[in-house]
């Protein structure tokens, strides 16, 4: 038997025999298309190229491309499990020419491959051309041999391929396996053709149009080749089968379920084994490119396909998550052609094994009251749309769960009703906002929110995409363009542009389009959760709504920015670890020039606290280790040991990031964060506090540096360094022995200096100098004006004064740079106070108040030029308290 593997490489062997390059699979998410959730046709990722928007180093190629048709118009989940050809994944054979052969070439490939190299039957092979395509027609003729009633020409747009209203189109030429009379269904065109004998194995696109608003107006200057072959069907033929679940990547597969549940693969358990298979593959596909589950956009589908899987595995009898065993089994199939599977296995597993466990309780309340409420229906009823809506509202029961579960019984499910049941909710829940006090301007925003929903967020696996415009705000309006020179907001359906939230700063970037737009974003904005709004300067171009723009993220920006959000992670743990388990984050900023960590903490750090801290991150940063993000609801997070970010508000479902490892083999740091961050601590590159101080009473805030930033810092600091041993003539490790002998140096000096100074003043016999002390109703009495005395130097001065006359008062203004300074002295006994003394002096020098002890008091003013007169105010004061006593 020829296996799945071996099909997919030898079509890709043929191809690149035949000169084409061997091209591999783009991911699910698509980088070139807006409007698509995820890629559903080989020629997706080709799609600029035949364009012409973009060039590639060669004009033919071939791939076998993943695909996933769960959402949108191509949406087959509904089906799978239940026929024998319809998949939520799937992988599409493809050659393409991109102006290089055209028809004549293409079938004689598509020929050539089938019955040459395949070795199927021409008498089993029937093809259909545009009805119109006489050229397809004869080359049918001439390269197969086949007969005119074999070459079945299909006037409908089943046989004419366009890329949408505008670009390029052309005629398809289909090709389909007879499996044989036993099986009913008649040939293309025929009544009968949806049976299921004659299966469609290749469809081949000619290129050869050009047209707008879906009308053709001209010929492509470069006629070109998109073809798919679904593997799956094609494996079917070549196997010798009629079902696709019958080839040998599923069988073993649903071996596996059917061994893991202990249950018959066939009968009535035949389809449930069937969507495990099927869905598993889906599942493991798009985590490994990205895709996480979530309540919205790409990661709601992704959950829904989970989540039916989970419900067809608990049908079957599983009593414990049943899809994280079988991943294994799906890397042993398909990681050898797609090695994302093996690098990605252990967080498929862990993403399965999360969501099953969280599932589980769901479904079971979820089904015992669908049980319920269906008790008394039987088949060909309907169940009313609010039951529906109150199982998903209340319960968190999807809605195609519902629908899933009741086909079982032929009951259908009222979609109107559970549509008004959800519209009503909404209303209610804007009137409810309405009156909760928020800004008028937040409506707007609402608004958007209530008509298209969040924006997705693609940016944690791509920092660039395509966007399709939903709303453009200028002055608090929504207007339909903007043009060169306005500056405006605007909302895209999906972006990597992260909005700003939790302490990061929004991202930073470039816009283009296709018909010449050409714009910056400067800064981006989150609101209410989950409208992400850019705030954009048309550079050249238009901007309107519905454009299809291509969206950039800064991406030297975005690395410095995600560095220092997985620093601020390490510094948290480092500083709980160093300081103790009180440390809590109480607000931060992650830019992409620096970052800032408020934390709970009464004293300051001392610089043994800081060293430990920078070594601790460092080291972490040295380790390399990766940084994992795992979905969970926040009781789930916090049970786990996470920590809360301050200022950041959780749904019902969190992003928990761990990083590093501990001494003890542990996670270092796990916390909640929607942020972006590193995907290795490696890439942080360098660490470095830069100031550590006060931010409010109990909060400390320290500031770091990261990667270059900090390598620029310690640079700048190591070059000032250099540059001081320079002028202190010594070497860099001599200079803090050198600067600490310069300071006491200058101490011992200043020393020296007011010493003089004061012997000066007050007996050097400098102009002032006392020559004794005069009596004031007789008191010893010295009052001196001293001019250049430092203030720190006055009560020395008076203790000097006041033992050189024993007993009396000592009254010394010192004058410095307009300013006066005064200092009394009274001698034990005499029942004078210094401080009411001292107060005259004060109140003389145009100042206030004065205080001090009774036998020493100091103060001053701002008038020095009254010196003398707070020096006589004070002799006043003393002859006249002398009096009175």
């Amino acid at each position: 038997m020829t296996s799945t593997n071996d099909i997919r490489r030898s079509f890709l062997d043929y191809f690149e025999g035949q000169g084409h390059a061997r091209v591999p699979s783009a991911p699910l998410v698509p980088h070139n298309d807006p409007t698509l959730m995820f890629v559903n046709a080989g020629m997706v990722p080709f799609k600029n190229v035949f364009t012409g928007l973009e060039t590639r180093p060669y004009v033919t190629a071939t791939s076998s491309q993943k695909c996933v048709r769960a959402g949108g118009k191509h949406n087959d989940l509904d089906n799978v499990g239940y026929t024998a050809r319809h998949h939520t994944f799937f992988e599409m054979l493809g050659n393409f020419s991109f102006g290089d052969y055209f028809k004549e070439q293409a079938i004689t490939h598509a020929w050539t491959l089938l019955t040459q190299v395949w070795g199927i039957s021409a008498e089993k092979l029937v093809v259909t051309v545009y009805h119109t395509d006489d050229q397809a027609f004869d080359l049918w003729k001439k390269i197969a041999g086949l007969p005119d009633h074999k070459i079945i020409r299909i006037a409908t747009k089943d046989n004419f391929w366009a890329m949408g209203a505008d670009g390029p189109c052309g005629p398809c030429s289909e090709i389909f396996y007879d499996h044989g009379e036993h099986i009913y269904g008649g040939p293309p065109g025929s009544p009968e053709e949806d049976g299921d004998r004659f299966v469609e194995i290749w469809n081949l696109v000619f290129m050869q149009f050009l047209q707008e608003a879906d009308q053709i107006v001209g010929d492509l200057p470069r006629p070109s080749i998109d073809t798919g072959m679904g593997l799956e069907r094609i494996a079917a033929v070549l196997q010798g089968v009629h079902d696709n679940y019958d080839t040998d990547t599923f069988k073993a597969l649903i071996a596996e379920s059917g061994a893991l549940t202990g249950s018959s693969t066939t009968g009535e358990n035949q389809a449930s084994h069937r969507v495990i298979a099927d869905h598993l593959r889906a599942s493991g596909f798009l985590v490994a490119d990205g895709v996480l589950p979530a309540n919205e956009g790409r990661g709601y589908v992704l959950r829904r396909i989970m989540r039916r899987a989970m419900r067809h595995a608990h049908i079957l009898g599983a009593k414990d998550p049943l899809m994280y065993r079988m991943v294994p089994s799906l890397v042993a199939e398909m990681g050898a052609a797609f090695p994302e599977l093996v690098r990605a296995q252990p967080l498929i597993e862990a993403t399965l094994l999360q969501e099953e466990t969280r599932f589980r309780q769901t479904l079971a309340n979820g089904l015992r009251l669908l049980d319920e409420a269906t008790l008394t229906m039987a088949e060909g009823d309907t169940l009313p749309g609010a039951t529906a809506f109150k199982l998903y509202d209340t319960f968190g029961f999807p809605y195609d769960l519902t629908e899933d579960a009741l086909r079982a019984k032929s009951i259908a499910v009222d979609r109107a009703g559970f549509d008004a049941a959800m519209a009503e909710q909404k209303r209610a829940a804007r009137a409810a906002w309405k009156g909760s006090g928020e800004k008028a301007s937040d409506e707007l925003w609402y608004d958007l929110a209530d008509e298209f929903g969040g924006t997705e967020f693609i940016g944690y696996a791509a920092e660039e995409g395509e966007g399709e415009v939903v709303a453009i705000i200028k002055d608090g309006a929504r207007v339909d363009r903007a043009g060169p020179g306005e500056r405006v907001s605007v909302v895209f359906n999906q972006t990597p542009f992260y909005g700003e939230s939790g302490g990061q700063v929004g991202d930073a970037g470039s816009i283009s389009s296709e018909k010449g737009l050409k714009a910056t974003v400067s800064d981006t904005h989150k609101y209410l959760g989950r409208v992400f709004a850019h705030d954009v300067t048309i550079e050249a171009g238009e901007l309107a709504l519905r454009d299809a723009v291509h969206l950039i993220v800064d991406h030297a920006r975005r690395g410095a920015i995600r560095a220092n959000h997985s620093a601020t992670h390490l510094l948290h743990e480092a500083l709980r670890e160093r300081l103790g388990g009180h440390v809590a984050q109480k607000g931060s900023l992650v830019a992409p020039e620096r970052l800032r960590f408020d934390f709970s903490q009464p004293t300051g750090m001392t610089q043994d606290d800081i060293a430990q801290v920078e070594a601790d991150v460092n080291r972490h940063i040295r380790g390399n280790g990766s940084v994992v993000t795992r979905l969970m609801t926040p009781d789930e997070a916090i049970a786990e040991g996470a920590m809360a970010l301050f200022g950041e508000k959780y749904g019902d479902e969190v992003r928990v990031v761990s990083m590093g490892t501990n001494d003890e083999g542990k996670t270092y740091s796990l916390e909640l964060c929607g942020g972006t961050h590193v995907g290795a601590l490696g890439e942080i590159g360098l660490f470095k506090i830069v100031d550590e101080g006060a931010s409010s009473s109990g909060i400390r805030r320290v500031e770091a540096l990261t990667g270059e930033a900090a390598r620029q810092w310690l640079a700048a600091r190591d070059a000032k360094l250099r540059e001081t041993a320079a002028v202190l003539k010594a070497s860099p490790d001599e200079v803090p022995a050198r600067v600490a002998t310069l300071v006491e140096d200058r101490r011992r000096l200043e020393r020296e200096l007011a010493e003089a100074k004061k012997a000066l003043a007050l007996g050097g016999g400098g102009a002032g100098a006392p020559t004794g002390p005069e009596q004031v109703g007789g008191i010893n009495f010295i009052g001196q004006v001293l001019d250049g005395l430092e203030a720190k130097a006055l009560r020395g001065a008076v203790d000097d004064a006041k033992q050189r006359i024993g007993s009396g008062v000592v009254a010394l203004v010192a004058v410095n740079e307009g300013r006066a300074s005064v200092a009394v002295g009274v001698s034990d006994g005499l029942g004078i106070s210094a401080v009411d003394l001292v107060k005259v002096a004060v109140a003389a020098l145009g100042g206030q108040g004065g205080g001090g002890r009774p036998d020493m008091a100091q103060g001053g003013g701002p008038d020095g030029a009254k010196a003398a007169e707070a020096v006589a105010a004070v002799r006043a004061a003393l002859a006249e308290a002398k009096a009175a006593a």
